[in-house]
C-alpha cells in the first residue's frame, strides 16, 4: 500500500497519488422504480451550454445547497464561513463562520445540505473537519438577523470520523427518504476503509438526528457501504438510485451504483477487477481525465465534476441495475474554467457548477472562483 503521502486529492502537484412532500421520513431504504423506458431514456450524445454567471470572487468554494425558492448557500472550506447567493442576481450575503473549523489540506468546512423540512425548521447541515475529527452538525438560519449573524450555535448530530490532511470526503445530501446521507474518506489510513466499525472510507446513511436508520445494513451503524478511498460526490438518478464519485489512487477514478452493505474494494481492488465480494465501477476514468468531486443527476445523465481533469463529464444511464451507460462518457469545458468542484441540480436540464481554482492546487484567474448556471441535455 502507499502511504497517504502519495495520495493528495488532486491537483497537478500530486504525485502518484488521486486525490451534491409532507409525508413522513421512509424508514427503509430507497425502492428504485421500475426500469427507465425507451422514451425516458437520454441521448447518447450531449450538449452543455453556459447560460451564465452567478458570481464570482468566491474564496475556496466546497458545499452548495439549494434554498426553497432557488437562492443558494456555498461554504467556504478554508475560510469556514457559509454564504447565500441570491439565484437571480449573484448578490451574497455572508451568514456567519461556523465555529470549530479547522482547515487544513483538503480539511475545513466542506458539504452543506439544507434540512429536507426546511420551511419548518429553517436548518442548515454541514460537514466540517475540526481539531480532532471530521463531523456534522445542523445550525439554525435565522434570515431575519444581520448579515454574519444568522447561523445559531452548531449542534453535533455526528461526530468521530476520522480527519486528516487529505481524504476527508466532505459531501452531505438528504436523500429521497429524506434521511441524511454523507461521503467520507479514510484519510491516507487505507485499512479504514474495509474496517466497518470505523466512520472512515464509508458512505452512510442517518436520521436528521444522526442516528441509524432502520433498514440500514446493520441496525445500530450509520454505515450504509464500505470500501472506499474518498467520496466527494453523492447523487440520486429517477428511479431514486444512489450515485457516488470517487477518487482512484494512481489508475481508476469511479462512479458507483451504491449498494446497501456493498464494499467497493478500496484497498484490495481500484476500478474494475470483477473480483467476488467486492462491487465494480459502472463507469471509470485515468486519473488525469477526472479526479471526481461533486455529480448531480440532470436530464438523465450523471454530470461529474472534475478537478484534475478540468472538466465536467456526463455519464448517460441506461436505468437498468448492473448494466453500462447507455453510451460512452462524454467531456465538457475542458480546461475552460480550471478545477470543478460541485455540481447541483437545478431543475430540469440545468445545473449549477463550482470552479475551484483558490483551493491551494490552481493558480486563480480575476474572478475566480465561479458560480456558474448551466444547460445541458
Amino acid at each position: 500500500m502507499l502511504s497517504a503521502a502519495c495520495s493528495a486529492e488532486d491537483g497537478p502537484g500530486r504525485t502518484g497519488g488521486r486525490e451534491g412532500d409532507s409525508s413522513p421520513p421512509s424508514a427503509s431504504s430507497p425502492a428504485p422504480s421500475a426500469s427507465a423506458t425507451a422514451s425516458d431514456l437520454p441521448p447518447a450524445e450531449g450538449s452543455v451550454k453556459v447560460v451564465s454567471t452567478l458570481t464570482e470572487g468566491l474564496a475556496s468554494p466546497w458545499g452548495l445547497a439549494a434554498l426553497p425558492g432557488g437562492d443558494l448557500l456555498v461554504a467556504s472550506r478554508d475560510d469556514g464561513t457559509i454564504t447565500r447567493i441570491d439565484g437571480g442576481s449573484g448578490k451574497k450575503t455572508l451568514l456567519g463562520s461556523v465555529p470549530g473549523v479547522s482547515p487544513g489540506g483538503e480539511g475545513g468546512l466542506l458539504g452543506l445540505a439544507v434540512s429536507a423540512t426546511f420551511g419548518a425548521d429553517s436548518l442548515v447541515y454541514a460537514y466540517f473537519t475540526t481539531a480532532s475529527d471530521n463531523r456534522i452538525a445542523r445550525m439554525l438560519y435565522e434570515e431575519r438577523k444581520p448579515a454574519g449573524q444568522q447561523l445559531g450555535a452548531p449542534d453535533t448530530i455526528l461526530r468521530g470520523i476520522p480527519k486528516g490532511t487529505v481524504h476527508n470526503g466532505g459531501r452531505i445530501a438528504f436523500g429521497p427518504d429524506r434521511m441524511l446521507y454523507a461521503g467520507t474518506g479514510e484519510t491516507g489510513d487505507t485499512g479504514l476503509a474495509q474496517d466497518k466499525e470505523s466512520l472512515g472510507g464509508k458512505i452512510l446513511r442517518m436520521t436528521p438526528d444522526g442516528e441509524p436508520v432502520h433498514g440500514n445494513p446493520e441496525a445500530d451503524s450509520v454505515v450504509y457501504s464500505y470500501g472506499h478511498r474518498n467520496v466527494q460526490g453523492l447523487a440520486w438518478d429517477g428511479q431514486k438510485r444512489l450515485w457516488a464519485s470517487e477518487f482512484g489512487q494512481d489508475t481508476w477514478d469511479e462512479l458507483n451504483l451504491i449498494e446497501p452493505g456493498g464494499n467497493y474494494g478500496w484497498p484490495e481492488v481500484e476500478g474494475r477487477k470483477g473480483e467476488e465480494g467486492f462491487v465494480d465501477p459502472v463507469a471509470q476514468w485515468k486519473t488525469a481525465e477526472a479526479s471526481p468531486s461533486g455529480i448531480a443527476f440532470a436530464g438523465g445523465s450523471v454530470w461529474m465534476a472534475g478537478l484534475r481533469g478540468e472538466r465536467l463529464w456526463r455519464i448517460p444511464l441506461s436505468g437498468k441495475a448492473g448494466e453500462e451507460p447507455l453510451a460512452a462518457p462524454q467531456s465538457f469545458l475542458d480546461g475552460k474554467y480550471g478545477r470543478l468542484r460541485t455540481v447541483l441540480a437545478a431543475g430540469g436540464d440545468r445545473v449549477w457548477l463550482v470552479t475551484s481554482n483558490t483551493d491551494g492546487r490552481a493558480t486563480p484567474e480575476p474572478g475566480d472562483d465561479r458560480i456558474l448556471l448551466l444547460e445541458v441535455r
